[in-house]
């Protein structure tokens, strides 16, 4: 027992083999480590893979967002419906009313004209009839009555077919009304669900962003691996017919460019894109990826180099879809906006340069309306 305290360095023979030196020991254990672990200095290349756990979260961004969507969508349109449903009711209340009135009129006139009638056993006495002997003359008097009294009949049938179809459109709208509601319940339910889901999936990739640029790994994905569903497939790749486009498509605006604050010590160098966790960012344009960052005050970034000596910057990523390198189109997915870096909220940091560096930028805005985009 007392072998197995000895110090490795320390020579020792076993029984029918060589003597094992500290030097021999050490040589094997180097080899071993050289097959088990490979070497170090992988990088943020393209033929790096992203861990499965990142993949597999942005996936579920993805979906949940897809998922999201359609249901705001599904509810915006019954709650329209509902909406429509009860302005309809309304104005059909208001014709039933309506034709209630004109049905007493018509009931009103055409009983005075019964009670002519009758008084008269059957003609209407006009002015001047009392002079009149020839029968036919008389008969030809009465026609207007009896005209007038055709037409009341006609009135008053129409309006009763009017008051019928309006009555049952009203009944059918009250009869749908419940089961609108209760879709619409139903779908306020579902939308509040998946957006407390959608939040919980943004936060955890946040953190894991936030992990990776801690640790110096910003692997890019393979956006063939984290998109789901058809919306998310189209445009993922651009447009190879369109020259500039927007960096996001739904955002609100909010720091500019040259803006002051305590986030910014000699001016805001680029226009700011208030977006989710997640949402996927664009390339404004064709070009090839000439630099990621993966870390310091812009976090996960990229820039992008196009034609005519400009450059395009995307910072405070969650995650890279591209690498150095690479070649890119307008509208294609580069990366998925984030908060890494020096930033107090989930936002794209975009900027315009005439170099790759810092320091060089151009008031974006401006540039992307002189390119035909409007933000």
């Amino acid at each position: 027992m007392g072998r197995l305290h000895r110090p490795l360095y320390r020579p020792f023979r076993i029984s029918r083999g060589p003597l094992i030196t500290r030097d021999r020991v050490l040589c094997v254990l180097c080899a071993l480590c050289t097959v088990v672990w490979p070497p170090f200095g992988s990088g943020f290349s393209a033929a790096g893979r992203a861990p499965h756990r990142i993949t597999r979260v942005t996936s579920e961004v993805f979906r949940l967002a897809e998922e999201a969507g359609e249901v705001r969508q599904r509810f915006e349109r019954t709650r329209n419906a509902a909406r429509g449903q009860k302005a309809r009711a309304e104005e059909l209340d208001r014709m039933l009313r309506g034709r209630k009135v004109v049905t007493a009129a018509l009931r009103d006139d055409a009983g005075a004209a019964a009670r002519a009638q009758y008084r008269t056993g059957g003609f209407t006495v006009e002015a001047g009839a009392e002079d009149v002997e020839d029968p036919v003359e008389l008969l030809e008097l009465q026609e207007p009555a009896v005209r007038r009294r055709a037409a009341l009949g006609r009135l008053l049938d129409e309006d009763s077919r009017l008051a019928g179809k309006l009555t049952a459109e009203r009944q059918a709208l009250a009869a749908s009304r419940p089961l609108l509601e209760q879709d619409s319940a139903r779908l306020k339910a579902a939308q509040h669900s998946l957006t407390t889901r959608l939040s919980a999936a943004r936060d955890q990739l946040n953190a894991i962003s936030q992990t990776s640029v801690e640790s110096g790994r910003c692997e890019p994905l393979d956006v063939e691996d984290v998109r789901a569903g058809d919306a998310a497939a189209e445009g993922a790749a651009g447009d190879p017919h369109e020259e500039w486009t927007r960096p996001v498509l739904s955002y609100e605006l909010s720091a500019g460019f040259g803006g002051t604050g305590a986030n910014w010590a000699n001016g805001h160098t680029g226009q700011d894109f208030a977006v989710p966790v997640g949402t996927p960012v664009r390339s404004v344009g064709a070009g090839t990826v000439v630099s990621a960052g993966c870390g310091g005050a812009f976090g996960i970034s990229l820039v992008i180099q196009h034609e005519g000596g400009w450059y395009s910057q995307y910072a405070h990523l969650s995650a890279a879809l591209v690498a150095p390198g690479q070649q890119v189109r307008a509208g294609q997915w580069i990366g998925l906006a984030g908060t890494t870096g020096n930033s107090t909220g989930p936002h794209l940091h975009f900027e315009i340069r005439t170099t790759p560096e810092f320091g060089s930028a151009v008031d974006p805005v401006q540039w992307l309306n002189a390119h035909g985009v409007r933000v």
